[in-house]
């Protein structure tokens, strides 16, 4: 099994000891937690719709690292700092997943890294 660290500068850096996702076998890409900070900033976004947004955007540039896409993916889990924007973040992810939308899912998290009001990891498989 070759095991391959991705990380991408169009990211958000890590803010711990680990990698943005690690690709096994060039085949099953499994990301770490992205949240909705501003890669040129460094700063969160201030709603949770907009850090959703952001946190996509980091998402999608890691797939992208490793030529993976939205497409590819398999499973993710959601983490909501209140789960009372469930309704308002599922609207936001279901364009990112149009069609056939992976495996799923939520839960709340009593706090999230630098105060993030979300966070999303992925499983992608080419």
């Amino acid at each position: 099994m070759e095991k391959k660290i991705v990380n991408s500068d169009k990211a958000f850096a890590a803010v711990g000891p680990y990698s943005h996702s690690v690709l096994l076998d060039d085949t099953v890409q499994y990301t770490s937690g992205q949240i909705g900070a501003d890669p040129a900033t460094g700063q969160l976004k201030e709603t949770v719709e907009e850090q959703t947004i952001q946190a996509f955007a980091n998402l999608e540039a890691i797939l992208n690292e490793a030529g993976m896409s939205f497409e590819n993916v398999v499973k993710t889990t959601v983490f909501l700092k209140n789960m009372s924007d469930f309704a308002a973040v599922n609207e936001i992810y279901a364009g990112y997943f149009p069609d056939n939308p992976p495996a799923r899912s939520c839960v709340a998290a009593a706090e999230l890294p630098l105060g993030a009001l979300f966070e999303i990891e992925a499983i992608a498989v080419r």
